[in-house]
């Protein structure tokens, strides 16, 4: 049965990002789509071929493939498909089949061009690259819900003056939000106790709502730094209340200005150099996430926050080494001490533990080895520990004997898990290819790295082991468009952004640097060296940098929110927070992954 353009139009106003747009804009734009019944079992497009437009279903089922013939997405109502292919040359980078009989609505080539070209909505949409994301890092243009302390401490005009000075005193804070339910009511500041308490003698007895700022200044999440600024000279206060739909959600303070302007990775770099202790070094530590925040909110691409997030870690091994030398003395023969995981890769994010190991100078004895070094790995691993990186679940420490060894017994690791390749083995492979010096002498290390990298590459049988152990963490795709959430426990219906956003791509990143001899251990430059190299193709590869980028960042967006909301950042995600228009962005991701996964596994890392 033909559509009416009344039915089209309706739909349209009901699909992303369609329903966003101006109906102006949709009613022009809904002319130019037609129609298409495709009966089960029909393919819509093949692999390789020119696309004659966009696709919408209106009703039906469809399965998309790779080249592979891996099935990597079914398709339902309101899904969107073909556009890849459309900002691609044009030609379908898929294939897509009628699962069921299907209606579909096809926009022309053309006029998906143009409607990308005239409606900034739907470019943004439509480009899955982050490229052109703003970068606001400023105090004056960040946006007050970044500043703000969450969670406010309050009390009720009913209470006395001496217990709002307890609570100050035992909150450590400098003011009260004083409330009636969720509403706010006052402030009550330092100030006014000691202007109006103490200074006119008042009883301790006195009721808050006597010497409180009754019906404050206050400000919405959605101001900027500058309106706090002039609201605090203008007025000469020093505390603002953040209100949002006559809720209190927040309070910024002078302290919360100062701290946002004097967070730097530098100047925590610098202060931990500086340290005499792990203590001293945990305090420092200990404004990450305050860094996480600022950095993210100002726009910085994630491997730029994940690198300065890694030179606070990596400052903090070198201080340790050296805190730990002047405690021991000098070392008795040559040693290197490197990081591998996350911080080997310089992809630290707000939740990090420790994974590291040292390499020692073949001439060192038995007893230096149990005994000096062994005592220098506990006084580090002890010390990252104190400043916050937790110690490895899997012990992947220096201060596992196994981990701290001569250089030749590290040349026999390697050589033994590349001709004997056990699940074990290549397990400890993929770890120890993420190894990057932190501190000592590095030409320990470069000899072993290059020829391990030829050793391993020469042998087929291991470079199959290491792509199979590659494909182990999937993407969480579900049917019809949805994504496949964890089942039960305490992280029940989340996404692991970690284990099956990040992870995945780590994997086949360092695959690409296996394949291609490659020595860069960050994730990032390994697909692009792997690009440059010819080991992956640039239209596959740019597909896979643009969902690494939108998974990477996503994680660090969310890791910032749970931080500003006062809580411990963790890698587990809840589609719902999502937009429907993040939620399709990042589904886009997982499906770039999945069939990147199918190219490599099935020796085809030149997808696209």
């Amino acid at each position: 049965m033909p559509l009416t353009h009344e039915q089209i139009l309706r739909f349209l106003s009901s699909v992303h990002p369609y329903d966003t747009m101006p109906a102006e804009a949709v009613a022009a734009i809904e002319p130019a789509f037609e129609a298409r019944a495709v009966a089960a079992g029909d393919m819509v497009y093949k692999l390789g071929q020119p696309l004659d437009g966009l696709f919408i279903i209106y009703d039906g089922e469809v399965e998309v493939t790779d080249e592979n013939d891996v099935v990597v997405s079914h398709l339902g109502l309101r899904n969107t498909f073909g556009e890849r292919g459309l900002m691609r040359e044009g030609l379908s980078v898929t294939a897509a089949r009628a699962v069921t009989d299907t209606t579909l609505l096809m926009l022309p080539a053309a006029g998906f061009h143009k409607l990308i070209a005239e409606q900034e909505i739907a470019a943004r949409f439509f480009d899955r690259s982050r490229g052109d994301k703003p970068v606001k890092a400023d105090l004056a243009t960040t946006q007050v819900d970044t500043l703000m302390a969450a969670n406010p401490v309050t009390c009720v005009a009913t209470d006395t003056v001496q217990d709002a000075a307890r609570l100050m005193r035992d909150k450590r804070v400098s003011s009260l939000c004083v409330t009636a339910g969720d509403k706010l009511s006052g402030i009550l500041t330092t100030r006014d106790l000691s202007g109006k308490v103490l200074a006119e003698a008042l009883p301790i007895s006195t009721p808050v709502a006597e010497v409180m700022t009754a019906n404050p200044i206050t400000l919405a999440p959605s101001a900027i730094g500058s309106d706090v600024l002039h609201a605090m000279m203008e007025r000469k206060i020093g505390h603002i209340p953040i209100v949002e739909s006559g809720k209190l959600v927040g309070i910024v303070t002078q302290t919360d200005l100062t701290r946002f302007q004097a967070v730097s990775s530098a100047e925590l770099v610098s202060e931990i150099a500086h340290a005499d202790t792990a203590e001293e070094m945990a305090k420092v530590t200990a404004r990450i996430p305050q860094l996480l925040v600022q950095l993210v909110a100002g726009g910085r691409p994630h491997q730029v926050v994940t690198r300065l997030i890694t030179d606070i870690a990596d400052t903090a091994t070198r201080r340790l080494l050296m805190l730990g030398e002047e405690k021991l003395g000098p070392p008795p023969v040559p040693y290197l001490w490197l990081a591998c995981g996350s911080q080997g890769r310089q992809e630290q994010t707000g939740v990090s533990d420790q994974d590291n190991c040292l390499i020692l100078d073949d001439a060192v004895s038995d007893a230096d080895r149990t005994g000096y070094f062994a005592q220098l790995a506990k006084f580090v691993c002890d010390g990252l520990d104190t400043c916050g990186y937790v110690y490895c679940p899997g012990d992947m420490m220096a201060t596992n004997t196994k981990w701290c060894q001569p250089l030749a017994t590290w040349r026999g690791y390697f050589e033994s898990w590349v001709n004997k390749p056990v699940p074990e083995a290549q397990m400890l492979a993929s770890v120890m290819f993420d190894l990057r010096p932190i501190g000592g002498h590095v030409g320990l290390f470069e000899d072993l790295q290059d020829q391990t990298l030829a050793m391993a590459s020469k042998n087929s049988i291991f470079v199959a082991h290491m792509v199979s152990n590659s494909l182990k963490h999937t993407p969480p795709l579900g049917l019809l468009r949805g994504f496949a959430t964890i089942r039960s426990g305490e992280h029940k219906n989340q996404l692991d952004m970690k284990h099956n956003g990040v992870v995945p791509v780590v994997d086949l990143g360092r695959v690409y640097a296996l394949q291609g001899r490659l020595g860069e251990v960050n994730t990032r430059a390994r697909l692009e060296a792997a690009m440059h190299a010819g080991v992956l193709s640039g239209g596959g590869g740019q597909d896979l940098l643009d969902a690494y980028d939108l998974i990477a960042e996503t994680r660090l967006e969310h890791q910032a929110a749970q931080v500003k909301a006062g809580s411990a950042p963790d890698n587990y995600l809840t589609p719902s927070d999502l937009s429907e228009f993040d939620r399709s962005h990042l589904r886009d991701a997982f499906v770039v992954i999945k069939s990147m996964q199918s190219a490599i596994g099935h020796g085809r890392g030149m997808l696209g």
